[in-house]
């Protein structure tokens, strides 16, 4: 289960491995904020509040963009974290800086 919550709609999908937050939040019209989709603006910056492990590491894109405080706390940017497991239980809230 992936739960994505945007700016003022939740879905509740499958998990497909391969695909982005922000690749499943755009295939099912949940309106979340970005730009780029390349991880330069951070428009896309969210919040995992739960299943950090059943995505792939964090990228050099997200290293450049958020502080590791911020890292550290649980916040990716949505075109970066990729989902690696089909049977994970994800929760993405979308947190952009503005």
């Amino acid at each position: 289960m992936l739960e994505l919550t945007g700016r003022t709609k939740q879905a509740i999908v499958t998990p497909e491995p391969g695909l982005t937050i922000l690749d499943h939040a755009l295939k099912h019209d949940v309106d979340w904020a970005f730009s780029c989709s390349r991880g330069t603006c951070a428009r896309c910056r969210c919040h995992i509040a739960a299943g950090m492990d059943s995505l792939e590491e964090v990228t050099d894109e997200e290293w450049d963009r958020l502080d590791e405080e911020e890292l550290d706390e649980g916040f990716r940017l949505g075109c970066q974290a990729v989902v690696k497991d089909k049977d994970a239980t994800i929760v993405a809230f979308n947190k952009p800086y503005f």
